[in-house]
């Protein structure tokens, strides 16, 4: 699964160049409040396996939240990037694509 270029950020952690991106549109369960934020991963010179990280936090786009929405920011990526790697995200091998709850 590759990661659409248009609207994502490069992000460099550990000397390794990234690209990480937020869906721009909620979707419908995440609309709904029924699943939470997400965020996608992979290495920007040679895209292999994509890391998709599940936040805690509601999608601002949630119709029905009750709680105000959090911001992804370089630094949550670089943190959720170290620790896929250390529980076994191997990013440039092929695959399907690694799932982990931040």
């Amino acid at each position: 699964m590759a990661l659409v270029r248009k609207g994502s950020r490069h992000i460099i952690v550990d000397g390794i160049t990234y690209r990480w991106r937020v869906r721009h549109r909620p979707t419908y369960a995440q609309a709904l409040c029924g699943t939470p934020m997400t965020f996608a991963v992979e290495p920007a010179e040679k895209p292999g396996r994509t890391l998709v990280v599940a936040t805690q936090h509601p999608h601002p786009g949630a119709w029905l939240s009750m709680t105000p929405p959090a911001s992804v920011t370089p630094a949550i990526v670089s943190v959720a990037i170290r620790e896929a790697l250390t529980q076994g995200w191997t990013p440039e091998s092929p695959g399907s694509a690694h799932h982990m709850k931040l």
